[in-house]
């Protein structure tokens, strides 16, 4: 699998990143089984957060085996020093290591919680002191929502994250604001030489009322082989700013994306938007977000 340089901090991440939201509701052996997925397809870059249910237990028990050789990633989706610093030594317990190699300020998708999280007594001071202390390596934040962009624009002009995770595919691209708000956050991250990574790649629409939820995901994705090689393709093939985008919350969706990585050099990323251009009903899935 190919790898990319990860911003500052220097690692050589595979452009697939496990998403472990994906074992928030799984028992042990599936989330071995699909952890075990992730290793053998060259995936050394683990995403999880304390808000993802049981994911970081789930995480845990592999730890001792394969911590040297993953890059470990949480995130904290508490406001508050005092609450976020908890969180921190409880996802280093959850996760059964004495540190992580980045902690990120988790669901900052509007200004009211930049504030609350750049503020005085905010989760970053946690963060801070963590690091400093040596139990985290980094710092960075994430959000996702249309507004998440330009949210984390503002979030590089108040501190010097080390990394940012936002939303990009196809169908948000083609939104004129969207389009805009990323181009100036690849500006601030190249400015920066933070790491890049993006979520919801391979997101289709929203889950229409009364239509049954096949998969663990809040939105409905992709899982026709077609559709995700060609979103991969066009997001890995057309957008050498991204370090890496993770995997869907659903492990059965694994094994397509692993596909789609390997398969997708043989698209251009026009070639893989008009693949995707054939979808009727492909539409942002931040039209009807869970609360």
């Amino acid at each position: 699998m190919e790898t990319r340089r990860l911003g500052r901090l220097g690692h050589d991440s595979s452009v697939l990143i496990y998403g472990a939201a994906s074992l928030g509701a799984v028992d042990q052996d599936r989330a071995d089984a699909s952890i075990q997925e992730a290793l053998d397809a060259g995936i050394n870059h683990f995403d999880v957060a304390a808000d993802y249910g049981d994911a970081e237990l789930r995480l845990g028990p592999r730890m001792p085996e394969i911590r040297d050789r993953i890059f470990l990633a949480t995130k904290t989706g508490r406001r508050t020093y005092e609450e976020a610093w908890s969180e921190i030594n409880r996802s280093l317990e959850r996760l059964r290591t004495d540190h992580v190699d980045l902690i990120q300020m988790h669901a900052v998708c509007d200004l009211e919680n930049l504030d609350l999280v750049t503020g005085t007594g905010g989760s970053l001071e946690a963060a801070v002191r963590a690091k400093e202390e040596g139990m985290v390596r980094a710092i960075g934040i994430t959000g996702h929502t249309a507004q998440a962009p330009a949210v984390h624009t503002e979030g590089l002009r108040r501190f010097d994250f080390d990394s940012v995770l936002t939303p990009l595919n196809y169908r948000l691209s083609t939104d004129p604001q969207y389009a805009a708000d990323y181009a100036a956050l690849v500006e601030a991250i190249r400015a920066s030489d933070a790491a890049l990574m993006t979520i919801k790649m391979i997101a289709r629409r929203n889950w229409k009322d009364g239509e049954e939820k096949t998969y663990d995901t809040w939105y409905r994705p992709f899982d026709e082989q077609r559709y995700v090689t060609a979103a991969t393709a066009w997001l890995l093939n057309g957008h050498p700013e991204i370090t890496g985008l993770a995997t869907a919350g659903e492990t059965r969706l694994l094994r397509r994306m692993v596909i789609a990585e390997r398969e997708r050099a043989d698209l251009t990323p026009e070639d893989a938007a008009s693949i995707l251009e054939e979808v009727q009903d492909y539409a942002s899935p931040f039209v009807d977000m869970p609360i």
